[in-house]
């Protein structure tokens, strides 16, 4: 293993991350570059992701060794959020609030003191969604938004960023929306980069990162849905709702009752 690398400011290059990448910390593969679109691009084609949370510092990119996966037909829904689901107290829109969504991701939280998201992270995402790459899944709540998630969209995956909720469970019922749009879309899985808890607790896994980078090289191949996802098709919660609980095998006649 040869070691992280420092990039120049162009051109867009990145060495490999079974080559180069550190085993701790966990993924540390090079410093550098810039956060413009051709080095988005390239990053997420190649599995390879940034994150820093000083804007005054070289951009840090990571690789890591295993990779938290969430395949879309694996995703966990518990009883409670069932419940949640099942009252219907959310709508759901796609792409109608990026930089709401990505504010909301940034701002402090009781368990996220800090954040990642420096200002110069937020605006590269906003420009990713600007050329129809990264997209905004909005839950809302009386005309106010109660949470959401953001990602990268590149053939036939997702490339989850960060989710946020000001109401209970409402960026689960976002994930639940993303989730039956992607299947229907025939998406193969949902980068989550690093597993924890949080995303455990909904069905992500992990894999070897040989495995995964070989998944990242066979989807360069796929067609990827550009644009904004705001006018298309979309799931309502009451969509939602019907997918999780046929998946879950609960009768229709007993679903007002759990």
């Amino acid at each position: 293993m040869r070691g992280p690398v420092l990039l120049p400011p162009a051109p867009p290059r990145f060495p490999s991350p079974e080559e180069h990448a550190l085993a701790e910390p966990n993924g540390l593969l090079a410093f550098g570059g810039a956060l413009t679109l051709p080095w988005l691009l390239l990053a997420y084609n190649n599995g390879i992701f940034p994150w820093f949370n000083d804007d005054s510092q070289p951009i840090i990119w990571w690789s890591p060794d295993p990779r938290a996966v969430l395949w879309p037909e694996r995703l966990k829904v518990s009883r409670s959020l069932r419940k949640r689901l099942r009252q219907q107290r959310f709508e759901i829109s796609f792409d109608s609030a990026f930089p709401a969504v990505i504010h909301g991701c940034a701002a402090p939280a009781d368990n996220r003191p800090g954040t990642w998201l420096t200002p110069a992270m937020q605006a590269a995402y906003i420009d990713l969604h600007e050329a129809g790459i990264a997209h905004s899944v909005e839950c809302w709540q009386d005309g106010s938004l109660a949470g959401g998630l953001y990602g990268v969209s590149l053939g036939r995956m997702f490339f989850g960023e960060s989710m946020f909720s000001r109401r209970t469970d409402a960026s689960k019922v976002a994930l639940v929306a993303l989730v039956e749009r992607l299947k229907h879309w025939q998406f193969e899985l949902i980068d989550c980069q690093v597993l924890n808890p949080h995303t455990e607790s909904l069905g992500a896994e992990e894999l070897p990162r040989r495995t995964f980078l070989q998944r990242v090289r066979d989807n360069q191949l796929a067609p990827t849905r550009l644009g904004n996802w705001a006018n298309l098709d979309v799931p309502t919660v009451a969509d939602a709702v019907t997918a999780v609980l046929d998946s879950a095998g609960i009768r229709a006649q007993d679903r007002g009752h759990e």
